[in-house]
């Protein structure tokens, strides 16, 4: 069996060298790489990854908790990371939380116990000090789609209360004034911050928030459906409806054509995240742009930067959302 001496002296370099090399270590030049895994090839050379992480005293691996492992939203946050981290030779443990405070701790630690060299968490429940508190341990804990306070460069995050702000603004913007809003649950930051966005465009254009057409639920289908009845139920009268996801605005449409309505010709929707389906329901949904996936890739490269030393890599932290214009909002100026 080929050993990495054997590889190391067919390819004329240091034992360190190869070792950077099958670490996937980007500090090597592509003419040693290639003479490396040249050498490699001719001798049938495959690293021992118990070895490996031995000698590095690293894993090699990346825990992932997220809240869900279903969905189109956190399918593209896990193949962000997953992509980032695989081509550079790391691997991803994955636990869900489920948006609740017991489980969440518990698949954190999970994760911990399962010597990975950094935790890439996605949570919804646990407190701003637990968080503090976990990222002072000795596994460096990165934060997804959430901005804490003075944990600034552990954090990836949306502004989504800018997201907010920017739908119901693009609402009010096509002569909409009657607007309900269906929130995600209040516990979670990024609903409580997408609500503010939008009370913020309400109060900038002089519009009262009506509590009558503000409902909350779930980031689930099922909260748009007990939106459209809450609302309807509730004799008032609009025109819009602003959903806080995606999901929330899928199930808001099919209610409403179970009453009857037309899209977008007697009520319009818009949404926020812009995952795959959006551009495929009819009418074709308007939304606001969460780059998860990107912002996946970019947690990805935090980790390798500060855990796997790949210095050149450089990191956006905070990212900002867009509003995607599509088919499922009437003017009716």
């Amino acid at each position: 069996m080929p050993t990495i001496y054997e590889v190391s002296k067919l390819a004329g370099v240091s034992l360190a060298t190869v070792s950077r090399v099958t670490n996937k270590n980007p500090s090597v030049s592509d003419k040693t790489r290639e003479k490396v895994l040249k050498a490699m090839k001719e001798l049938g050379y495959h690293p021992n990854s118990i070895a490996q992480s031995l000698a590095s005293n690293r894993s090699n691996s990346v825990g992932i908790l997220v809240s869900e492992l279903q969905g189109a939203f956190f399918g593209l946050m896990m193949a962000g990371i997953e992509e980032e981290l695989r081509e550079a030779g790391k691997h991803v443990i994955i636990t869900p939380g489920h948006s609740e405070e017991d489980k969440e701790k518990d698949g954190i630690e999970f994760l911990l116990n399962r010597n990975c060299d950094a935790i890439i968490v996605h949570v919804e429940a646990v407190s701003d000090e637990y968080l503090t508190k976990l990222c002072q341990g000795k596994t460096p804990v990165y934060i997804m789609s959430r901005y804490v306070e003075g944990l600034a460069e552990n954090c990836i995050y949306l502004d989504n209360e800018l997201g907010g702000y920017l739908a119901t603004k693009e609402i009010i913007k096509q002569g909409h004034t009657d607007i309900a809003y269906i929130a995600g649950q209040q516990f979670k930051p990024d609903a409580r911050d997408r609500l503010l966005g939008h009370k913020r465009a309400l109060a900038e254009h002089d519009l009262e928030l009506n509590e009558k057409l503000l409902h909350f639920g779930d980031f689930k289908e099922t909260g748009g459906i007990d939106g459209v009845n809450h609302f309807i139920e509730s004799k008032e009268h609009f025109t819009a409806i602003v959903c806080a996801n995606d999901e929330i605005a899928s199930g808001a449409m099919t209610r409403a054509r179970e009453h009857g309505l037309s899209l977008p010709e007697n009520l319009s929707i818009i949404g926020f995240d812009n995952v795959i389906f959006a551009r495929f329901i009819y009418p074709k949904l308007t939304t606001i742009n969460n780059p998860v996936n990107e912002m996946g890739k970019m947690a990805a490269k935090l980790v390798l930067k500060n855990i796997y030393q790949h210095d050149k890599l450089s990191i956006t932290y905070a990212f900002k959302p867009t509003l995607i214009s599509r088919d499922s909002i009437k003017n009716i100026n």
